[in-house]
């Protein structure tokens, strides 16, 4: 480990005792809060138990027709509130997501991705893994089925919508996106690499530690859980991350793909825990007595944070697959919701996704935008993510010419 790793470590360290001191006055009541948002977590677990044994639909869905539309009822936008996620079909045409699967996999083949993988493997931190395994996530950015499908009028329609679903006025515009490059999955049927364990992304130690973060969930530290809306966009820009491969730098509403293949719950693929609170669950349990002064539940900087069975078994229980998708299917998941990857695909196909989530348009994200627009015109990784750089010399790199004028002002051209 190296010294500035030490260093960074002891740091971190010291910030979290300094925090739980701060917290030490009140100490009765996080206990309460906690004793509460456990027993709120565990029903709530019994409930997503019972609607799936009896096959009650448990990941609220809507049709992009009725996004379109406008016809989403309140019940549907309440559901996608209370569990933190939603599946939204038909975004684009099943025909248009298969042929840009077709065209993926032509463009990963062509330019004999697999082949200069294994040179660069151990620069991807986060998906370590899949060192045993040929890929089954891909460190491209900038294939046309990306750029096409992140600039796509649909799926602006359908983040605004979702974004619509935030208090958001003052802090982003739900109706304009930055574009946010991320990368592809396409699992091999048998594959056993890919395997995540549950956790949740966009911050770890900092979600404690950090100033931002901190008046985030001011309300979850003051013992008052029920007061606080996960989906109120006030002091989310002001979050500081520390800075890691596995962390994104951007302010996302939601992260999320676009299915390029048909996958259900035996395919490898997403599993969520669909309870908004869950955040303030996790926030609680590491500030109770049992957790040492200088730890947060396992929660290490530069890492995503975990959720375990050890620290958290009533958010364990309320763990689900997500039931069966088409090509151009889309899945939504809020940024501080529990999600995790089946351990096996044992299903007969491909299961294939670009991962496109929604990064409204704000100070903070557009702040992002000119680093990004540098890596897609000279074919750099993303600058978020380790720069392996494939695509430099790639044949069929999407270029400037292929975004439309929406494409344009979300990439800040």
């Amino acid at each position: 480990m190296s010294t500035a790793r030490v260093e960074m470590d002891r740091d971190v360290s010291d910030q979290i005792i300094a925090f739980k001191q701060q917290m030490a006055p009140r100490r009765a009541d996080l206990k309460r809060a906690f004793a509460e948002v456990r027993d709120h977590v565990a029903r709530a677990a019994e409930a997503i138990q019972a609607d799936q044994a009896a096959g009650r639909q448990v990941i609220p869905e809507v049709a992009y027709a009725d996004i379109a539309a406008g016809t989403v009822s309140d019940d549907t936008r309440q559901a996608i509130r209370r569990t933190g996620c939603a599946i939204v079909r038909g975004v684009y045409p099943e025909e248009q997501a298969s042929d840009w699967f077709a065209e993926l996999t032509e463009y990963l083949d062509t330019n004999r991705y697999e082949e200069k993988e294994v040179e660069k493997r151990s620069l991807d931190k986060y998906f370590s893994a899949l060192k045993a395994g040929k890929p089954q996530v891909f460190n491209v950015y900038w294939s046309k089925p990306q750029v096409h499908a992140r600039q796509g009028e649909s799926l602006a329609a359908t983040r605004s919508f979702l974004d619509r679903l935030w208090k958001f006025e003052g802090v982003f515009d739900p109706d304009l996106q930055c574009a946010y490059a991320d990368r592809v999955r396409r699992r091999q049927p048998g594959d056993t690499t890919l395997g995540l364990s549950p956790h949740m992304d966009a911050g770890t130690v900092e979600r404690w530690i950090d100033p931002g973060y901190q008046s985030v969930y001011e309300r979850v530290f003051a013992g008052d859980w029920r007061g606080y809306d996960p989906f109120d966009g006030t002091h989310r820009l002001e979050t500081r991350e520390i800075p890691s491969p596995a962390v994104a730098s951007v302010f996302r509403t939601y992260q999320g793909w676009t299915a390029l293949t048909r996958q259900g719950p035996k395919d490898g693929t997403l599993q969520l825990v669909p309870i908004a609170e869950g955040i303030s669950y996790v926030l609680l349990r590491a500030l109770q007595d049992d957790v040492a002064d200088n730890d947060l539940c396992g929660a290490a900087p530069g890492r995503a944070l975990g959720v375990s069975e050890a620290w958290h078994p009533e958010m364990m229980a309320a763990k689900v697959s997500i039931p069966e998708v088409r090509p151009g299917d889309t899945v939504w998941w809020h940024t501080d919701i529990c999600h995790a990857v089946a351990d096996e695909h044992a299903g007969k196909e491909y299961a294939s996704v670009i991962y496109i989530g929604s990064a409204p348009d704000c100070p903070k994200n557009r702040a992002y935008l000119p680093r990004q627009r540098e890596a897609f015109v000279a074919g750099r990784s993303a600058p978020d993510f380790a720069a392996m750089d494939f695509e430099v010399d790639f044949t069929g790199r999407a270029t400037e010419a292929d975004l439309t004028d929406l494409g344009r002002r979300q990439m800040g051209f």
